[in-house]
């Protein structure tokens, strides 16, 4: 695993091409299909550019959507194994239906079914990571599938200036910080997929419970659970204090709505007050620096998290064992 963050840079380098192009239809309207690390960069696409019309899926079967809506949008179907059963499911009712479909994935039963049947599709390459690791070439295959030309120039202009060395020692640091916490963590709504990216890092990498919520929203229900919460009161004498059970972790931005940061810098204040441990990781300036940044330092923070609590970072027995006990 660290092998392949240390060499993030390289999946910035990859140029997808779209197989079957002669039969595919782009549109301007699209649903993303998939599970976890395969779904992750449709999220990061709406934090480049919130206009995007992208309606994100994470389920069996189709979006529930008119029929109209359906037939107008182009279904992008990811999955890095090409093996997940959720979204061959979708590849299955969106073929039944006759819709706009681009496969996005390495290889797998979902790659045979878009060959069988004639489906244009993109085949990455197998780099044997997990799929949150590979989000550079998700995320480069996804602009790629809709036409973004000019986003994926940008990208890989990028890889000259972008070491993933320089996020080493900051990720060493903050998961020195962290220990046997449960990290959660704050975004702005439009920096909620780079929060979830953080959260699944931890959960999959860390084996660490852990939470994300954005402003500013949680200032109308979590932060009354934190700040109100007896049970987060320090130096209780029945000894039943869980304010050391928490580390946050404020992702901030400073291209975010001024109104945003404010209650940003306060909301972080008043955890700070309450004996919380907080922590505030300044975002890049530039959309792709802010984004790939933050995974690079999330990737990091995770892996020596998973040394500081004596665990695995690529063993996901557990996920593996549960899609067998479903089947």
């Amino acid at each position: 695993m660290e092998e392949a963050i240390k060499n993030f840079a390289e999946q910035l380098k990859y140029s997808p091409e779209i197989e079957n192009a002669a039969v595919f239809k782009r549109g301007g309207k699209f649903v993303v299909a998939g599970m976890g690390g395969s779904n992750l960069a449709s999220g990061l696409l709406k934090v480049w550019n919130p206009e995007l019309d992208i309606v994100i899926h994470r389920d069996f079967g189709l979006p529930t959507l008119a029929e109209d809506e359906l037939q107008s949008r182009l279904i992008v179907i990811s999955s890095y194994s090409g093996g997940t059963e959720e979204t061959i499911d979708v590849f299955r009712e969106a073929l039944k239906k006759k819709l706009s479909i681009i496969v996005l994935a390495t290889g797998g039963e979902l790659l045979e079914l878009a060959k069988e049947n004639g489906i244009p599709y993109i085949q990455m390459p197998d780099m044997g990571m997990r799929p949150q690791l590979a989000a550079g070439l998700s995320l480069k295959a996804m602009l790629k599938a809709m036409g973004e030309d000019g986003a994926l120039e940008e990208i890989s202009e990028l890889v000259a200036s972008f070491d993933a060395a320089n996020y080493d020692q900051a990720g060493k640091d903050l998961a020195g910080k962290l220990g046997g916490k449960i990290p959660i963590v704050y975004s702005s709504s439009r920096n909620l997929p780079l929060a979830r990216y953080w959260k699944i890092n931890f959960e999959e990498t860390s084996k660490a419970p852990a939470f994300c919520n954005a402003f500013p929203e949680l200032n109308h229900n979590e932060m009354v659970g934190f700040l109100s919460s007896p049970a987060l009161s320090a130096g209780r004498p029945d000894g039943g204090d869980l304010s050391g059970k928490f580390h946050f972790i404020f992702l901030k931005d400073k291209n975010d709505d001024p109104r945003l940061q404010k209650r940003i810098e306060t909301t972080a204040k008043l955890y700070e007050e309450k004996g919380l441990d907080v922590e505030s990781v300044d975002l890049e300036n530039g959309a792709w620096q802010k984004i790939l940044g933050s995974l690079l330092l999330s990737n990091w923070t995770s892996f020596y998290l998973a040394g500081e609590r004596g665990v695995d970072p690529e063993d996901i027995a557990v996920l593996e064992n549960f899609k067998k006990s479903v089947k």
